[in-house]
């Protein structure tokens, strides 16, 4: 029997490249077709449990389609993952694009990264990442790694800008940036990922958490916090 994640000879007419047509593999509405399918599947089955039968009927297409655009299960979830990542942390970006104000800017941050831990399925998500972690360890690396498309890189880039401007004084931006994502979500996080948060949390309690945590930050890094 044919496992899953082996990717079988497609005779599939996905595969052959016809004038005025995408080339095998290079429609880009068709990837995310295939990839909102797959989406949909681990967020109900579970990626073990998940079959490339269920991502087909899902995606509706055939599984000699999906095998043109990612070589088995394993692709497809990483595929996932990082267009997740791509998006939020584009979304960050288009909110701190151009920003001077530093409090204001990290507030709109702050307050947007806690809608991504309790509105989303952000943390089913990571449950999931953390569940195959043993045998894709790549995988989970390049879930926390700072790139372009990481919400982190979002923060550190902006940042860097306003320690340019002289607005805070930072030794090491890396630092900074997680101890401000830990400060401005408070505990919702682990709440959220270990199963303790029963109920959304009142939007004005967020902006509370997330405001308190920029008061801290601004004192350890504000350039008027009295650092040479």
């Amino acid at each position: 029997m044919k496992s899953d994640t082996q990717k079988p000879h497609c005779t599939d007419d996905t595969s052959r490249s016809t004038a005025g047509r995408f080339a095998a593999g290079e429609d880009p509405a068709k990837r995310e077709q295939i990839i909102d399918g797959a989406k949909r599947a681990f967020m109900k089955f579970g990626f073990d449990a998940a079959s490339m039968n269920d991502i087909t009927r899902e995606a509706g297409v055939s599984k000699g389609t999906i095998y043109v655009y990612f070589q088995n299960k394993e692709d497809l979830f990483s595929a996932l993952i990082e267009r997740e990542k791509g998006l939020f942390a584009s979304s960050l970006r288009d909110i701190m694009a151009g920003r001077t104000d530093t409090a204001a800017a990290l507030h709109d941050y702050g307050v947007a990264f806690v809608h991504q831990i309790v509105d989303t399925d952000f943390i089913l998500a990571l449950r999931t990442v953390l569940g195959v972690v043993d045998r894709m360890p790549g995988l989970c690396q390049s879930f926390f790694a700072s790139s372009p498309a990481n919400a982190r890189t979002v923060l550190i880039e902006f940042l860097a800008r306003q320690c340019a401007l002289g607005l805070l004084v930072i030794d090491d931006l890396e630092i900074a940036s997680r101890q401000f994502i830990e400060l401005s979500t408070g505990a919702y996080f682990k709440l959220k990922l270990f199963g303790e948060m029963a109920i959304r949390p009142p939007e004005e309690e967020i902006i509370a958490c997330v405001d308190s945590g920029i008061a801290v930050f601004l004192a350890a890094y504000g350039a008027k916090a009295g650092r040479p």
